[in-house]
């Protein structure tokens, strides 16, 4: 019986070793399950950086683009006018189609990155992409015309760049102020 009183011991010692790995293990399991969702949003918060990194990469790029077409907007303005400039004066023929061929890459390297000119002779004016440097009162009824265009106005990808300032005929008033009036 002695062994009886022993082996009851042993198997007391063993139940209490068994509930201390039990407590242990699902510690450890509850201590896993934590660091694997800090991983989870530590993942998470990367790709959120990451996306942001992208956006802000692509919104500082984008204001690059903007501001360097700005600047060559300037030059091909210049560069406009010195072709006129030589085709009225009597400038060599050579220097003529030499100032016209850079031109005309210049104009193909700015509508390469989205630049486009805005068509406005013989358009209704639009006070959102034109400005009105000067104005001619017109015979016809209807809507404000642009006759010339003194600057080009310019989109880039869509959004105004630059607005064209023009000439614009103005509307005959006569036949609405008769409408209004009666």
């Amino acid at each position: 019986m002695p062994e009886t009183k022993k082996d009851d011991e042993d198997e007391e010692t063993r139940s209490s070793q068994a509930d201390s790995l039990d407590m242990e293990l699902a510690a450890e399991k509850k201590r896993n399950e934590e660091l694997l969702t800090r991983l989870r949003y530590m993942q998470a918060d990367l790709e959120n950086y990451r996306k942001r990194m992208d956006k802000e990469m692509k919104e500082a790029a984008e204001s690059l683009t903007r501001m360097l077409v700005t600047k060559l907007l300037v030059v091909q303005d210049e560069l406009d006018l010195a072709v006129e400039h030589a085709q009225r004066g009597k400038a060599n023929g050579e220097i003529v189609e030499g100032l016209g061929m850079v031109r005309r890459n210049l104009e193909a390297a700015l509508e390469s990155v989205g630049v486009e000119r805005i068509e406005s002779v013989g358009m209704p004016f639009d006070p959102s992409i034109h400005e009105a440097v000067e104005k001619v009162q017109g015979k016809a009824p209807g809507k404000d015309v642009v006759l010339e265009e003194v600057r080009p106005g310019y989109t880039f990808r869509g959004q105004l760049l630059r607005p064209s300032m023009v000439k614009v005929e103005l509307a005959s008033r006569a036949a609405e102020e008769a409408k209004t009036s009666e």
